[in-house]
């Protein structure tokens, strides 16, 4: 009984832990640069460079110094920066973006199925909101220099509340995120009235809507 028990045990624990580290996997060397030459290699992650070819270079990227292009009907421009293009944040767990958003512009709703994001604005007044499972809404207006979290998997938006240009940086938990945009899912295309009427609503999300603190 007690052999039951414990093998019992085992088991529960070992599915456990295999469901607790769905999530990037640790790495298992100080430094692991993303091989950009390999192609023709399917794992789950990027191939690390010759440790004899990784340079300082590596480590740097100046993909998100500039502003996106928010000339288009949402009026704003999201750049994400993954181990694809950024070499040196291979297997640890990071990624970084950028989101440029005119005076009422808008980052329709949409989901990183593999992270989650701590935002912060750098400039401008920025709504920022999360939808639960349970359908709850939390929502807060950022001022620059203020931090909002959004947990992994769940359905996020903001938009420009303020009169002037408005930049956002993220940092996301993982070296691939992923994004599941819903607008991209539902409405095709991007200017279709059901988008228009769904951008519309969002704008004026902040006035109708109860927060929950």
């Amino acid at each position: 009984m007690i052999m039951k028990v414990t093998l019992l045990f085992g088991v529960a624990f070992s599915i456990y832990m295999c469901v607790c580290r769905g999530k990037d996997t640790d790495n298992l060397q100080d430094v692991c640069p993303t091989d950009t030459t390999r192609k023709n290699i399917f794992i789950n992650g990027y191939p690390c460079k010759n440790p004899a070819d990784i340079t300082a270079s590596d480590f740097k990227s100046s993909v998100l110094r500039n502003e996106g292009d928010t000339d288009n009907f949402q009026r704003s421009s999201t750049t994400i920066v993954t181990a694809a293009e950024f070499a040196g944040l291979n297997t640890l767990g990071l990624s970084t973006a950028r989101t440029d958003l005119e005076v009422d512009g808008v980052v329709m709703p949409h989901a990183h199925p593999r992270a989650s994001e701590m935002m912060f604005v750098g400039k401008g007044v920025v709504i920022a909101g999360f939808i639960d499972t349970k359908s709850q809404v939390f929502q807060k207006t950022l001022k620059e220099g203020d931090v909002f979290i959004v947990p992994r998997g769940l359905l996020h938006y903001s938009l420009n509340s303020g009169f002037e240009f408005a930049t956002v940086y993220s940092v996301l938990s993982s070296h691939n995120p992923g994004v599941v945009s819903i607008s991209d899912a539902m409405f095709a295309p991007i200017v279709s009235e059901p988008m228009k009427k769904l951008m519309t609503k969002l704008t004026s999300f902040s006035n109708n809507v109860t927060l929950f603190r």
